[in-house]
C-alpha cells in the first residue's frame, strides 16, 4: 500500500515532495518517497503498438445482473486504515450439488449490523443470497479475507474468515448450514489478520492453517497527505507482525475441527512482516510446501519447509526478497503459475501505480529472477495499484493471463473517470480501472485492457479478485470485489476459444476433500502443461478448487501426471478435451 509519515514524522519536505510530483506526472503514481503525492494513472501518448496493447474482441461481460449477484460492501469514511485494506471473495461448492457458490465478505464492523453473504448458486445460474441467521455464516465485523477447504475430512468445505482482531472458522454441517467455532478450535489471534491459506505441512493428510497479519496498528495516529488533507496512514508508520501458523489436530473425521499454535516452534516468529498476499506451495521442487508472504513496503518473507515441522527465512537467496531493481516494494497481490511454460511455478505480485509489478520466473529449482521488463508487463495502457490477481487461460490458447484488480490507497488528482455505478461518491477518488493482459506465449504478454469494456472500461475500488467457470461452458469467469461499492461477476465470452480440460483432485482417504497442494503435469499434442490446486491466492480471496488447462486446438489429452500432497505420484489416462473429469488418489497408476 501507499507509504506515508504519520503527521508530525520525519517527511523530508516540500521540495522533495515537488520534485517527486512533477516526476510522477509522467507516468502517473501513488506515493511519494515522503508523504503522498497522487495523480491519476495516464498513458504516455505512444500509440498502442507500442505499449503492447493487443487488439481484438472483449474477453469478458458483466453479467452481474443476469445472475442476481446484489452484494455491496460497506467501508468506513473516517481513514480507519482497515476501511481500504477491502474484504474478499470465496468461491467454492459448498453443497456438493456440482454448482459454484459464492461467499462475499464485509468490514463495515459491529456498528455496520451488515453481514458476510453466503450466495447459493441455482441450477439457472442465478445467485440466491441466503439469510445470515438461516445459513450461520453472516458474521459482522471487520472481515478482511476468506478461505474454503475441509478441515475436518467430511467432505464438506469449510470457512476460515480472517480480521481486525480475529480469525473465525465457519464449520460446514451440510444443507448450507453453518457454525462459527473459531477460538473453540483453538484460533486465537487478537490482530490485524489479513490473508490466509491452507497447507499440509507436515504431510499428515489434514489441513493446516497460515494466516498472515499485517501491522500492529495505531487507529489513533493521524496522516495527512502533502496538501495537508487528511489521508489514510502508511504501512511504514508501524510495526511489523508475525505470520502465524496452526497445526489442524481434528484427528477424527467429521469431528470439530482443532488446531494447535506452531509458530513458534516452526521458525515464523523469527522474521515478522506485513501480509498481504500468501501462497503456499512448493517454491523449491522438493515436494514439500513451503510459505511465501508478499509484504507491504518491507522485505517478502519465503519460509522455506525443512520436513520436520520447522521452516526457513530463504527469500534472498532465492531471488523473491525485492523487486527488479533491489528494492522493497508495495507488495499485495499474488499469482503462482507456470507462465512461461517450462513446468516451473512462477510467481506475480502486484505493486503501486509508480511501482511496476514483478514477475519472478523459477530459472532454476529454487531460484527466482523478476522478469517483468522481459515480459512485457511494464509497456501499459494505464497503470494501476495492483491488489487481487488471477493467473488464468481466458481464451484457452495453452497460455496462461493475466487479470489485475486495481484500486488506490491515495486520492487520485483528478479521480479516475468513469467510475463504475455503485461506488461510494466518498471512494471515487481512489477508484482506477481493472486490467487484463493476454499471454502470447514463453510468458509474454500484452494489455489487452482496453478491449474488454465491461472489466476495465469503469474505475472502482478494485481489492479482491476470485476466477471459476461459474457457468461450466468450459471459459474462465471473475468475481470481482471493491471497496465501498458493489461485486462485479465477469462471464467469459471469448470467441473462438480453444479446447480446454478441468480437473477436480480429490482424496477419498481423506473424506473425498479436494487435494489442495496437489501438483498436475498434463501433456497434450507434445506440449506439457503443469499446475498445482491451491485456491488460496490473488488478495483476501479463494478461487474455485478445480484446474483448468486451455489445448488451443489440441482435441486429445495424452496423460495427465499428478503428484498428491503427500509425495504420491499417479499417472492416469488422458482423453478426449472439453470436459471435467474427477481424478481420485488412488485409482491412478504408480
Amino acid at each position: 500500500m501507499l507509504r506515508r509519515n504519520p503527521e508530525g514524522g520525519s517527511g523530508r519536505g516540500a521540495r522533495a515532495a515537488l520534485i517527486w510530483l512533477f516526476a510522477c506526472l509522467w507516468t502517473g503514481c501513488d506515493r511519494s518517497p515522503a508523504q503522498s503525492v497522487t495523480t491519476a494513472p495516464k498513458t504516455t501518448g505512444a500509440p498502442p503498438a507500442a505499449l503492447g496493447v493487443a487488439a481484438g474482441p472483449a474477453w469478458l461481460e458483466d453479467a452481474t445482473a443476469a445472475v442476481h449477484l446484489d452484494f455491496v460492501h460497506v467501508a468506513g469514511t473516517n481513514w480507519f486504515m482497515a476501511d481500504q485494506v477491502g474484504s474478499g471473495v470465496v468461491v467454492q461448492d459448498f453443497d456438493n450439488d456440482g454448482r459454484a457458490d459464492l461467499y462475499l465478505v464485509q468490514n463495515g464492523g459491529a456498528d455496520s449490523g451488515v453481514p458476510n453473504a453466503l450466495y447459493q448458486q441455482q441450477p439457472d445460474g442465478r445467485f440466491q443470497a441466503l439469510a445470515a441467521g438461516s445459513s450461520g455464516a453472516g458474521l459482522v465485523g471487520r472481515g478482511m479475507g476468506a478461505v474454503a477447504g475441509d478441515l475436518n475430512n467430511d467432505g464438506l468445505a469449510d470457512l476460515v474468515v480472517t480480521e481486525y482482531g480475529a480469525v473465525r472458522l465457519l464449520w460446514n454441517h451440510g444443507e448450507m448450514k453453518f457454525q462459527e467455532v473459531g477460538r473453540a478450535a483453538g484460533l486465537d489471534n487478537p490482530r490485524w489478520a489479513a490473508p490466509a491459506s491452507f497447507i499440509d505441512f507436515d504431510r499428515d493428510g489434514w489441513l493446516d492453517l497460515v494466516v498472515g497479519n499485517y501491522l500492529d496498528y495505531d487507529p489513533t495516529q493521524v496522516c495527512h497527505d502533502v496538501q495537508g488533507r487528511r489521508d489514510f496512514c502508511s504501512p511504514e508508520a508501524f510495526p511489523a507482525t508475525t505470520t502465524r501458523l496452526w497445526r489442524n489436530v481434528t484427528g477424527t473425521p467429521g469431528a470439530q475441527p482443532r488446531f494447535v499454535e506452531v509458530t513458534e516452534r516452526a521458525g515464523l516468529t523469527r522474521l515478522p512482516g506485513a501480509a498481504l498476499g500468501l501462497v503456499c506451495a512448493d517454491f523449491n521442487g522438493d515436494g514439500w510446501p513451503d510459505i511465501f508472504c508478499a509484504d507491504d513496503g518491507r522485505v517478502n518473507r519465503l519460509f522455506v519447509n525443512q520436513h520436520d515441522g520447522t521452516f526457513r527465512e530463504e527469500a534472498a537467496m532465492r531471488g523473491l526478497a525485492f523487486n527488479a531493481m533491489g528494492r522493497t516494494a508495495a507488495n499485495m497481490g499474488v499469482a503462482w503459475a507456470d507462465f512461461d511454460g517450462d513446468g516451473r511455478g512462477d510467481l506475480f505480485v502486484t505493486h503501486l501505480t509508480d511501482e511496476f509489478h514483478s514477475l519472478y520466473c523459477q530459472d532454476q529449482a529454487g531460484l527466482f529472477t523478476d522478469t517483468v521488463a522481459r515480459a512485457g508487463l511494464q509497456q501499459q495502457a494505464w497503470r494501476g495499484t495492483g491488489f487481487g490477481t488471477v493467473a488464468a487461460d481466458f481464451d484457452n490458447d495453452g497460455n496462461v493471463d493475466l487479470a489485475v484488480a486495481n484500486g488506490l490507497v491515495s486520492r487520485a488528482t483528478p479521480p479516475q473517470s468513469p467510475v463504475r455505478l455503485g461506488v461510494s461518491p466518498w471512494w471515487a477518488t481512489y477508484a482506477q480501472r481493472p486490467q487484463v493482459f493476454a499471454n502470447t506465449g514463453q510468458g509474454h504478454f500484452k494489455d489487452q485492457s482496453p478491449a474488454n469494456p465491461a472489466f476495465s472500461g469503469t474505475a472502482s475500488v478494485g481489492r479482491s479478485l476470485a476466477v471459476a467457470d461459474l457457468d461450466r461452458d468450459g471459459g474462465l469467469d471473475l468475481v470481482l470485489g471493491n471497496v465501498a461499492g458493489p461485486a462485479v461477476v465477469l462471464r467469459n465470452v471469448a470467441p473462438k476459444r480453444g479446447n480446454w480440460l478441468q480437473l477436480r483432485l480429490v482424496d477419498p482417504a481423506h473424506g473425498g476433500r479436494d487435494a489442495i497442494g496437489a501438483e498436475v503435469t498434463l501433456r497434450a499434442g507434445g506440449r506439457r502443461q503443469w499446475a498445482v490446486l491451491q485456491p488460496a491466492m490473488s488478495y483476501l480471496s479463494s478461487h474455485e478448487p478445480m484446474l483448468h488447462f486451455g489445448l488451443g486446438a489440441i482435441p486429445v489429452v495424452d496423460s495427465i501426471e499428478v503428484r498428491w500432497p503427500e509425495g504420491v505420484v499417479e499417472k492416469f489416462p488422458g482423453g478426449a478435451a472439453g470436459q471435467r473429469r474427477v481424478l481420485a488418489r488412488g485409482s491412478g497408476q504408480l
